[in-house]
């Protein structure tokens, strides 16, 4: 059976999660492809209303800013 030579500390370990875990987080933002504004995965884009190269959310034009 396996037995480590030395036990790993709280402080290595959680170093070692945070890297694994701010790469498996970097992909859940994307370029829209019609406008190129950054969106989540999975969203349509709130600024032009399109997901998968169709309009699928009407925007409001001149919404009083």
């Amino acid at each position: 059976m396996a037995v480590p030579k030395s036990r790993v500390s709280h402080a290595r370990t959680h170093k070692r999660k945070s890297q694994w875990l701010s790469s498996a987080k970097a992909s859940e933002m994307n370029a829209c492809p019609n406008c190129g504004e950054i969106v989540m995965n999975y969203h349509a884009c709130p600024e032009c209303g399109f997901y998968k190269g169709r309009k699928v959310v009407e925007k409001e034009e001149g919404s009083g800013e």
